[in-house]
């Protein structure tokens, strides 16, 4: 199974496109994972009806078995580390974007972590220009 780390932006297609692709190659399925912390009243990042509507449609097009989760009151880092611990999760995908030292030193990063401590292979990806 391909894990993919989505986010309700031009990263999270790049992610998702990019996970399709590697599932179609390797005959697995996937798990989209969309989580936000809940703290905040609005989080950009987290897919409303709308977006999640086009996603899974773009997924039942390609033809792959899928299963879409949105946690809630989870960090996104500790969601998608705990879907890697699955014996069948086999690559994780997420998008990512370019950010000054200060910005990752200052705010953290998401993609950071997970590049550091997932113990299986992930796959960061940018969207096309």
């Amino acid at each position: 199974m391909i894990v993919i780390g989505y986010t309700a932006d031009e990263y999270g297609q790049a992610a998702l496109a990019h996970a399709m692709t590697e599932a179609s190659l390797r005959g697995t399925g996937l798990l989209v994972v969309n989580s936000t912390k809940g703290d905040a009243y609005v989080d950009p990042a987290f897919a409303g009806a709308p977006e999640v509507h086009d996603v899974e449609e773009r997924l039942k097009n390609s033809g792959l078995a899928y299963e879409l989760t949105q946690p809630v009151g989870i960090d996104p880092v500790d969601a998608l580390l705990t879907v890697m611990d699955r014996p069948d999760a086999e690559l994780l995908v997420i998008g990512i974007r370019h950010r000054n030292p200060v910005g990752k030193l200052l705010l953290g990063s998401v993609s950071q972590q997970l590049l550091l401590e997932c113990q299986k292979p992930v796959l960061a990806v940018k969207p096309e220009v």
